[in-house]
């Protein structure tokens, strides 16, 4: 280990003795609340995880960072750091004003000394940072989708940390790991980042990779934001604490790091391992398709296979951090034991076996057996208590469409058939149902209709959560409102969207409220499929047609589909 290594790195928190009184100060100013991937943003400014950056970056190290990878004075710093807002925010704000910011609870974090008010270039950040334009990306559909419209840059006072009332004991600052790594008399430490349970052949894997570096290992997943869909992060946890007895004593530790990922791929790689440098790690672990986010709108890969390894082989010299590869672990059944798949020369005489993390999400879905050459009794025991067979899960099935489609009719003949069989709770949230007891001060702009579709959204995936079912059937005209609800409930469960394609003008011909002709005759503003746009549902589970064919039949589709996917039994 390096002399670097064993200084502190500097934080940026006031001193303890002024807190008090700057945190009275700060009640006083304007205030942010912040989101929860800028709360882990601000965590690890503050404690010197996100070192050298002052606070969140102004307009000219923001353009550095996004077009070449480094901050205004040349330095080495691959991810934008920025704190997003509205609009309606940043015009109220001056340069050279402090202001509050809050987490969730209304808690004053730290302040921000406002250096610069600035509206990105979001399509050139998405291509330069991410590789693409694409909101199949999530971070890019969040940039798009979700961030304010307006950056503020300044630097950061810290008043206090984030709070967090889970795995306390295993949450450590860059300061607090390193004066332990001094402690235990660790001179070289290899990082292994994850977002995903540890099987054995991770458990393998970053035990060769210590010992190639002649390291002792630091165990450093993600429990921030990680990609959609992931497993959630107390699992994880309880997961990875199964596996830590099977590492020889004393040679390895695990910490938890609060991080708000992006899935940049290569320059995420980079980001990671200036993060582990501040943390005092020496070696870093870089797999392949690190952090990458999965396929494009063109069924692709965003970012080959190694060009994770190459960015991080180009700057680790500048990063003073060492790349440790990433082996692909596999098992041969005739020695009994886990073996790197490029290594293994007699490879026609034996039988390589492996469980692809497609395949094992299919046999933790049906409740099929996981061998225990795969992964760890107590890790698989865990990941069945979080995530049960699918006829045992919570699920959303949400219903899209136009007005008159049929949405509500075989959403209500679909609840009775689930009610019929038995087994989990059914609820109904119609469009009209929700309008009237959830959503009755809301109007129908698109801000307003998009509010409505999440609230339904939120609701469902907490039934999903609780392992109910739960039915959804708005109007939902627009595709991106329509994925963040998906993302909510696959937090949970499984999410089938059924798109009622029943055409406009059989909707505008059953039409008994009149609501169509008003709409034409302009005393019905932005009504979908008439002054405002319906996005068709590109990939839906399931696609019913209403037009000549009744409504059991519609809903025996419904429960067909259902049944083809595991979460209902026949």
């Amino acid at each position: 280990m390096t002399a670097e290594n064993l200084l502190p790195v500097p934080e940026l928190y006031a001193p303890f003795d002024q807190a008090d009184a700057l945190k009275l100060e700060a009640s006083d100013l304007v205030s942010w609340d912040l989101t929860p991937r800028q709360i882990c943003d601000l965590e690890l400014l503050m404690n010197g995880g996100f070192y050298p950056l002052q606070g969140f970056l102004g307009q000219d190290d923001y353009n550095g960072v996004v077009d070449n990878m480094r901050l205004a004075d040349g330095t080495l710093w691959p991810m934008p750091i920025t704190l997003d807002v509205k609009q309606e925010f940043a015009d109220a704000l001056k340069k050279g004003q402090k202001i509050a910011l809050r987490d969730q609870e209304g808690v004053i974090l730290a302040t921000l000394d406002v250096s610069d008010i600035y509206a990105p270039d979001k399509a050139k950040e998405a291509e330069k940072v991410f590789g693409a334009d694409d909101i199949a990306h999530p971070a890019v559909n969040y940039l798009h989708n979700t961030a304010g419209e307006v950056y503020l840059g300044g630097k950061i006072t810290g008043i206090q940390p984030a709070v967090h009332y889970d795995f306390r004991a295993r949450r450590d600052s860059p300061n607090e790991l390193r004066a332990y790594f001094r402690k235990m008399g660790w001179r070289r430490v290899v990082a292994f980042q994850t977002r995903n349970p540890l099987h054995r052949a991770h458990q393998e894997l970053t035990f060769r990779a210590a010992k190639e570096a002649q390291a002792n290992l630091l165990i450093h997943p993600v429990v921030g934001l990680t990609k959609p869909g992931d497993i959630d992060h107390f699992t994880r946890v309880r997961c990875y604490e199964a596996v830590l007895d099977q590492y020889p004593s004393s040679t390895t530790s695990m910490s938890l790091l609060n991080l708000a990922m992006r899935m940049a791929g290569p320059r995420e790689a980079v980001w990671h391992g200036l993060i582990r440098k501040n943390h005092g790690c020496t070696h870093f672990i870089v797999g392949r398709d690190h952090a990458g986010p999965g396929k494009n709108s063109q069924g692709e890969d965003f970012y080959g296979p190694y060009d994770a390894q190459d960015l991080f082989r180009e700057h680790q010299e500048e990063m003073g951090i060492e790349m440790v590869d990433f082996k692909h672990m596999v098992y041969v059944q005739e020695r009994a034991q886990y073996e790197p798949n490029d290594e293994i020369e007699d490879r026609d005489n034996v039988t390589i076996l492996n469980i692809s993390g497609t395949e094992l999400r299919r046999r933790l879905n049906e409740g099929l057996e996981i061998p225990e050459w795969f992964s760890f009794p107590t890790v698989v025991e865990e990941l069945r208590k979080s995530r049960p067979a699918r006829a045992n899960q919570g699920f959303t099935v949400f219903f899209t469409g136009f007005s008159g489609s049929g949405k509500s009719t075989i959403a209500n003949a679909l609840m009775v058939k689930l009610m019929e069989m038995g087994g989990r709770p059914v609820t109904l949230l119609d469009g009209d149902l929700v309008r009237k007891n959830l959503s009755s001060e809301l109007g129908f702009s698109k801000e307003h209709r998009d509010l409505n579709i999440r609230r339904i959204g939120y609701v469902a995936s907490e039934i999903t959560k609780n392992g109910g079912i739960a039915i959804c059937a708005p109007i939902a005209p627009y595709a991106t409102t329509r994925r963040a609800v998906r993302e909510d409930v696959e937090a949970h469960g499984a999410f089938i969207e059924v798109h009622v394609a029943t055409s406009i003008e059989e909707c505008e011909r059953r039409d008994r409220k009149g609501l169509y002709k008003l709409a034409r005759e302009g005393k019905i503003k932005e009504f979908t499929g008439i002054s405002d746009p319906y996005d068709v549902p590109e990939n839906p589970e399931l696609s019913v047609e209403t037009e000549n064919v009744d409504v059991d039949n519609c809903a025996h589709q419904v429960i067909l589909k259902l049944e083809s996917m595991g979460l209902i039994k026949g």
